[in-house]
């Protein structure tokens, strides 16, 4: 809500209407408009209380407030009868033009009689004819209440389209909008498909188009095959009207799109992110076409079996979507039956029963980058049951036996072996054992209830430790280790024992300072667990074979956990943590083999193959993995392949085989869907497809395996690592020219709850929002992105630890104001940036965000913007004095000559010819002459070849001296010729030419 003062003069008046007019339509920007109808009829003049009327009228009409704006409408009528003189041309065009809003307003409003509507168009007419006005926009009109009844509209609809447009007309866009809508009406969709093609492909617009264009070209696209154009404009459609109260039709349009293509999942996710809608929708039309959309969603998913999801709806309780279904239907029926009742026709229920009773048009199409299905998105999904660790389900397939006996005794022996389907067994023995009527079977190779409930604490304590949940992991092994000597195994007790210590050392260190520390901190943890390993082993007694070997094991694990933490390449000798590692490896190699324990076998010698990969030692790394890789597919164990591969394909990306690399992640990511999903990182197979991908330049193929690396990342719980590889898809997708692709994503991430509630890590979720105001620039749309990125500027001021990052953001922020022409406000954000380029120095960045608001303001403003533009380019040359001072060298030209250039143009700009000239001739030095042959030089010659035409331009054109632009011209023709640069004489060939033919 404003908390301004009220205005106390028009002048103050017309500011705050300035101000109110660059606010999104809602609430705030409608309380404002009558507050300032208010401040204005304090004030003697009659033309600022119009001002603020049509303003107000406005804030209703696109705030989706149908009742209020006749009545305003009604004010300005009486005060155009009372005072005609007042209006003068411009207003009078803006008084006629609103007839046609409140002929809108009364047919969205079903309490408004019939004859009052029929009322309100002959008095339109009347009005139009007295005023000498064109007739064609109130046969639109007529058309439109034709179209609303269900009447033949075929008579309106030429009495109408037939005649030509004036004035008054509304705009193309929406005339080409209403002409579509009449062929799909009847049943012809390539015809109105044919009628939207201007609109769609951008060539026409206004306020509500191509948005509402879109909303409805979706299904006819579908039903046509265009599928591919359908899930463009259903990204871009959706955009342009999501969240608005005045486009809640075309939102429910998006939501049946999505709900009629196999995306109910992104439907209930963008029914969520309109939650808005349910209450600030005050147009019965619009909320009848919203919860009519809005029901064929959740119609659907209800059909699908999953009516017990939760789904957003309605303030004031919390909805399932079989709940919200019942009430929405309710709603809506009563709504459609209220304008049928009114208009005495049964249209609108009849256009509700056909969309309802739609049948999906395709089983999947894939609408944006993080596509998810409803089993992914319910509470009852399995990836709720991994990431808690307890009650895991339908990790595997494998058969689970029905007897109990046999149930906890080959759940035991996959665990011995290391075998994944022990994951299954564990599951469902954690379920009976939960039950009241749990009974333990009285057998002694089952052992006592004790025992039992010390295996599942030690597979519970695993999977926390898969998890990077160390603390938790060392708890459960601890109070696994106890169960196991209450039962009298002290083995197993042992074994637990090692676990906690490993996890115990892997524990982050939070009181480290720094990186460096917490570095040296976890690798004396390992040292320290590694020595206590040994002891239990030492001291144990009557240890099993497998019990020994996964003693061994642990031991080796903690040396290469710690050589891995380290950092350690070996470069003197084996190096410190190398040899100890590779000892303990031959150790538990050896002891494996001794006793044919199969699976020990095949980690010692992946044990090995890494060790020699984080020793530097690629060749013998590479050897020992193929080795492996002949052994476990001659003897397996077969689930250690995607592993093995896994690092091979790592090692052949190591020595730039790309191809190699992707053959092996490849078949390593087809291996590990034979096992249950946690058996192999499949998240890490995929990411690091991903980069093979970039590297054999195939970035379509690397965003699908980074946007599946992220899913199955956020399924685990591992929400921050996510979140990074979507945020580095996105910026891809982005990269790749996608930008609504790349929206969609960052706008669905941003919508998630923790997200929404600033939860997640507030840096990654200004990453996000950085790359979103990015892609919202690529897509021109320069008001949200400019929105997003002065909040960001703001946020970021605070960034004490990071006045770099800040610096970065304010100066893009800067050159988005300047684009929108405020160069008041990109003022404030240049000197943001400059104070924080003072703490952490973004030289390059900075000067060349400096320059580009210089020519902006230069461009835009010509002569009245030379201050200001020359102020920035006084503080680029600053920042290249401080980095001259530095040592500091540009990636690109340098900083001073970019600087001369920018001084020649800008000057330019302003009319300011000799300074532009004698600012291009320093630049020309500064360039040099450019040398023959391509690479580097090519580029030079480029830019000194553009240096050479603006100054000739401005020599010849402007200041009328041709004679000497030509000679420039011709010598640096003859220059970049004789150094075979011949592409870059053709723009200085052209202006010769018009200098030559201008004397």
């Amino acid at each position: 809500m404003p908390t301004t003062s009220p205005p106390q003069n028009t002048d103050e008046l017309y500011q705050a209407l300035r101000e109110n007019d660059r606010r999104p339509y809602g609430r705030t920007r409608t309380v404002t408009a009558e507050e300032l109808v208010d401040a204005a009829e304090q004030f003697a003049e009659p033309v600022p209380l119009i001002d603020a009327l049509l303003e107000l009228q406005e804030a209703y009409t696109y705030g989706s407030e149908p009742r209020k704006s006749p009545v305003v409408f009604a004010r300005l009528l009486t005060l155009f009868d009372e005072q005609p003189d007042v209006f003068d041309e411009r207003l009078r065009h803006q008084l006629f033009w609103r007839f046609k809003w409140v002929a809108g307003a009364l047919r969205a409003l079903p309490e408004i009689p019939l004859a009052s509507l029929r009322q309100w168009l002959t008095e339109m007419r009347d009005r139009y004819e007295k005023a000498g006005l064109d007739l064609q926009p109130y046969y639109g009109q007529a058309y439109r209440l034709a179209a609303h009844l269900g009447e033949d509209t075929a008579l309106a609809y030429e009495l109408w389209a037939g005649r030509s447009r004036s004035r008054l007309s509304d705009c193309e866009a929406c005339e080409i909008c209403d002409r579509a809508l009449y062929h799909l009406a009847a049943g012809d969709d390539e015809r109105a498909l044919r009628a939207w093609e201007p609109v769609l492909a951008g060539q026409e617009s206004c306020q509500e188009e191509p948005a509402r264009s879109a909303s409805y070209a979706l299904l006819p696209l579908l039903r046509t095959g265009r599928t591919d154009e359908a899930r463009a404009l259903h990204l871009a459609g959706y955009r342009g009207c999501r969240r608005n109260p005045s486009m809640a039709g075309e939102v429910g349009r998006h939501l049946e799109f999505c709900a009629l293509t196999g995306n109910e999942a992104r439907g209930l996710e963008l029914l969520a992110e309109n939650r808005n809608l349910f209450d600030e929708v005050d147009s019965p039309q619009d909320g009848l076409d919203f919860l009519t959309g809005v029901e064929v969603l959740l119609q659907r998913v209800e059909a699908l079996g999953h009516g017990e999801l939760p789904a957003a709806g309605f303030p004031g309780r919390t909805w399932t979507v079989t709940g919200l279904r019942a009430e929405v239907r309710g709603r809506a029926a009563d709504l459609a039956a209220r304008f049928d009742d009114r208009n005495g026709t049964s249209a609108h229920t009849d256009r509700r029963s056909a969309r309802l009773d739609r049948a999906p048009l395709l089983d999947a199409l894939e609408l944006t980058l993080r596509t998810r299905s409803l089993d992914e998105v319910s509470p009852a999904a399995p990836l709720d049951a991994s990431v808690t660790g307890s009650a895991s389900t339908a990790r595997t397939t494998a058969a689970v036996p029905e007897s109990l006996t046999e149930l906890i005794l080959q759940a035991r022996s996959l665990e011995g072996e290391g075998h994944p389907d022990a994951q299954a067994c564990w599951a469902r023995l954690r379920t009976l054992v939960a039950a009241r009527d749990y009974a333990h079977p009285d057998d002694p190779a089952v052992g006592p209830l004790l025992r039992l409930r010390a295996d599942l604490l030690a597979d519970e304590a695993n999977w926390a430790g898969d998890r990077d949940e160390f603390a938790d992991a060392a708890a459960l092994h601890e109070e696994a280790a106890g169960l196991y000597d209450d039962a009298g195994l002290p083995g197993h007790a042992a074994l637990s024992r090692a676990c906690a210590l490993l996890a115990t050392a892997e524990i982050p260190a939070e009181d480290a300072d720094g990186p460096e520390a917490k570095t040296e901190r976890k690798t004396e943890a390992l040292t320290t667990a590694h020595t206590s390993l040994v002891r239990l082993h030492e001291e144990t007694s009557g240890l099993t074979p497998h019990q020994e070997a996964r003693l061994l094991r642990l031991r080796a694990t903690a040396l290469g956990l710690r050589l891995q933490t380290s950092g350690n390449s070996g470069t003197s000798g084996n190096g410190e943590h190398v040899a100890p590692l590779l000892a303990e490896v031959d150790l538990l190699h050896t002891f494996a083999t001794r006793h044919d324990i199969t699976g020990q076998i095949a980690r010692a010698l992946l044990l090995r193959a890494t060790a020699h990969a984080l020793a530097g030692d690629l060749p013998a790394a590479l050897t020992e993995t193929d080795g492996l890789l002949d052994r476990l597919r001659e003897h397996g164990p077969a689930w250690h392949l995607p592993r093995v591969l896994a690092l091979r394909g790592r090692l052949h990306l190591g020595f730039q085989d790309a191809q190699a690399a992707h053959a092996d992640l490849s078949e390593a990511l087809r291996l590990a869907a034979d096992w249950p999903a946690d058996t192999t990182d499949t998240s890490r197979l995929h990411a690091e497809l991903a980069e093979v991908c970039m590297h054999l330049g195939r970035p379509e193929e690397a965003l699908r395996h980074l946007t599946r690396s992220a899913e199955l990342d956020l399924r685990r719980g591992k929400r921050i690592d996510a979140f990074c590889t979507y945020s580095n898809a996105a910026q891809l997708s982005l990269d790749l020219g996608r930008v609504e692709d790349a929206i969609a994503l960052l706008d669905s991430l941003l919508a998630e709850p923790d997200v929404a509630a600033g939860e997640l890590d507030d840096r990654l979720a200004a990453q996000l929002r950085l790359t979103r105001a990015r892609a919202l620039r690529a897509g021109d749309d320069l008001k949200a992105a400019t929105a997003e990125f002065v909040a960001l500027a703001a946020e970021s001021a605070g960034w004490d630890d990071d006045p770099g990052s800040h610096a970065m953001i304010a100066a893009e922020t800067a050159v988005l104001l300047g684009e929108s022409g405020e160069f008041g406000q990109a003022r404030k954000a240049a000197d943001q940036a400059l104070a924080a380029h003072a703490r952490a120095p973004r030289h390059e960045h900075l000067s060349n965000v400096l320059r580009e608001l210089a020519r902006l303001q230069a461009q835009r403003q010509g002569p009245d913007g030379l201050a200001g533009a020359r102020a920035f380019l006084t503080d680029a040359g600053r920042v290249a004095d401080e980095a001259r001072a530095a040592g500091y060298e540009a990636h690109g030209r340098s900083l001073d000559t970019a600087l001369a250039y920018e001084h020649g143009r800008v000057n330019a700009y302003a009319g300011a010819h000799e300074e532009a000239l004698t600012a291009l001739e320093q630049a020309l030095t500064l360039l040099g002459e450019p040398g023959p042959g391509p690479g580097p030089e090519q580029q030079q010659a480029g830019e000194w070849a553009e240096c050479v035409r603006l100054a000739a331009a401005v020599e010849g054109i402007y200041l009328e001296r041709p004679a000497p632009a030509l000679t420039r011209l011709d010598a640096a023709v003859s220059r970049l010729t004789a150094a075979g640069h011949t592409e870059e004489t053709e723009p200085l060939t052209a202006l010769a030419a018009r200098l030559r033919d201008e004397e």
